[in-house]
């Protein structure tokens, strides 16, 4: 009898964070979350799987579902992105929009405002980065959203200083379905260690590279084993499209790589809680991104 009580009071629900690409998606999730469970990086589209974040807010669950920026997609990758994206809407009991506050509507809103106007699920607007932004601008982003779509909430939050976070948490948590939760109460992501350990090291690519590393650029984990006393063992592959791009992530005598795995293996160690050895090696293949294996290990389905 007590177990199907404790069950009755608790409540658990899916909900789609989608958004523009930079439109600081991940580090609301991260932040709703309480720790790190999707990249992030000043470069847009760095979110390339469905990460989920599993939040609890008292007797609630609130399975954040963090899609990849939603873009005009052109190459294979870019569908595959899109694909995920909207798959991680599916299903889902809230779909949450996020705008970036500063930067305001621009035509990357617009597939997403289209995409959004036939979709049934209850929908909120939450408007980010309200620490930097104007109030007046953020009132006529409000309004031109609200006119088109309706929203049944709306929330101004800085998930990077945490304002309005804790108030949007608590209504997330209300606005719920009863039922037993979909996770064990200690997890807060079903992105694989495996998976986990790719995307720490690709976001070390990026904020170290920034803009002289291309889309073209993937991290594939090989082997991730445990070992006897306890620590991580764990093979990269970072593949890139031309022989050049392997120079830029080389560095100067091997300098650039040593460090991206020098700052990726602190993060994962401090993230895994075990200490970590970490081996990078940088492969140059023309066509990765017409390689099913890769989209396999990266986590997404392959879309023609």
């Amino acid at each position: 009898m007590e177990s199907s009580e404790l069950q009755s009071s608790q409540r658990c629900g899916v909900i789609a964070i989608v958004g523009a690409p930079n439109a600081g998606k991940s580090t609301l999730v991260n932040a709703l979350v309480g720790q790190k469970v999707a990249i992030t990086s000043p470069k847009a589209q760095t979110t390339r799987t469905r990460v989920m974040g599993v939040a609890i807010e008292g007797d609630a669950q609130l399975v954040l579902v963090d899609t990849p920026g939603v873009f005009a997609p052109k190459r294979r990758l870019d569908r595959a992105m899109v694909q995920a994206a909207w798959g991680g809407a599916q299903g889902a009991d809230l779909i949450a929009m996020v705008i970036d506050g500063k930067a305001g509507l621009g035509p990357k809103l617009e597939p997403i405002i289209e995409a959004l106007k036939h979709r049934t699920e209850r929908k909120w607007l939450i408007i980010n980065k309200v620490d930097i932004a104007t109030k007046e601008r953020l009132l006529v982003h409000t309004q031109k959203l609200n006119d088109q779509l309706g929203f049944d909430e709306i929330y101004f939050v800085s998930a990077g200083t945490g304002d309005g976070l804790p108030e949007l948490k608590t209504a997330f948590a209300n606005a719920m379905p009863e039922g037993p939760w979909h996770f064990p109460e200690d997890q807060v992501s079903d992105a694989t260690d495996r998976m986990l350990a790719a995307e720490i090291t690709r976001e070390q690519l990026y904020h170290q590279l920034h803009a002289e590393l291309p889309y073209a650029a993937a991290v594939d984990t090989e082997q991730y084993k445990e070992r006897d006393d306890g620590s991580v063992e764990i093979h990269q592959q970072i593949l890139v499209g031309r022989p050049t791009q392997r120079a830029i992530v080389l560095g100067k005598g091997g300098q650039r790589l040593k460090e991206i795995g020098s700052k990726a293996r602190a993060e994962l160690a401090n993230l895994l809680g075990v200490k970590v050895h970490l081996y990078l090696h940088v492969k140059v293949k023309e066509d990765w991104e017409d390689d099913r294996g890769i989209y396999r290990d990266i986590g997404l389905d392959w879309v023609e």
